[in-house]
């Protein structure tokens, strides 16, 4: 009769996960990778063309200039994120044989240090107790266990390195060519300069509001952050290269 009970119980559990929709945001890595590539990609070309544009130079030597900087840009974001992953990588893996070391080498240690975690939980020693046994007859969960609430540490993709490079690395030119597309299309700089501060402040507008919605920020404030930076990097270029040229 127990063992019915038990199961109608676990039953039951499972019919209110199902029913109970989450509506939290779960801030993945490629959306974070994606907010990177995409942000530096619509400023730093920005800024370089207004600044060029204050030199007064043509707009194919600005596109030039401006393309060739989306592929160093581009190239260089990419392998930090590929460096950045693979070290977290590094990392993980390092920690992950210490643990499993330790549960070997002194496991009363890392069983009262799993005693401790379940504690700062709330859980009494008669609580805990049971399932620090539990564990210390699963190795693995065992160490899965340290690694994730001792150490804060998930377990990474083995393809996070190369996704976000790739990611961050064509992010970076999707939006590095939003700024560059009125040089372009139009032969004067200074109109090409209008036009590209009126659709990359445009476009900085808009990707502050997705950024917004999709980190869970107030999107409103968000766009008028990262127009705001937007603005203040490609005015500060311009008026730079504007002081240079009367030197």
């Amino acid at each position: 009769m127990a063992e019915n009970g038990h199961t109608a119980d676990l039953e039951k559990q499972m019919l209110l996960l199902q029913d109970h929709e989450e509506k939290h945001f779960m801030s993945s890595e490629m959306v974070r990778d994606i907010i990177l590539g995409v942000s530096d990609g619509l400023t730093v070309p920005f800024a370089l063309a207004a600044g060029l544009s204050g030199a007064e130079v043509s707009s194919s030597i600005i596109l030039i200039a401006g393309i060739a900087e989306v592929a160093a840009g581009a190239i260089s974001m990419g392998l930090g994120g590929y460096l950045a992953a693979k070290s977290e990588a590094d990392h993980y893996a390092r920690e992950l044989k210490r643990e499993q070391e330790e549960i070997i080498a002194v496991p009363d240690i890392e069983a009262a240090e799993c005693a401790e975690i379940l504690a700062q939980f709330g859980a009494e020693p008669h609580e805990y107790e049971p399932v620090v046994n539990a564990l210390r007859r699963n190795p693995k969960a065992w160490v899965d266990f340290m690694m994730k609430f001792e150490l804060g540490l998930e377990k990474p993709d083995p393809m996070r390195a190369l996704q976000s490079a790739i990611t961050i690395a064509f992010s970076y030119v999707v939006g590095g060519l939003v700024p560059l597309l009125p040089y372009m299309l139009i032969p004067v700089a200074r109109k090409a300069l209008i036009a590209s501060v009126v659709v990359t402040l445009l476009a900085l507008l808009i990707f502050g509001l997705v950024k917004g919605y999709f980190t869970g920020n107030q999107p409103f404030k968000s766009a008028f952050q990262t127009v705001l930076i937007g603005a203040i990097a490609s005015a500060a270029a311009f008026s730079i290269a504007k002081l240079f040229q009367h030197v």
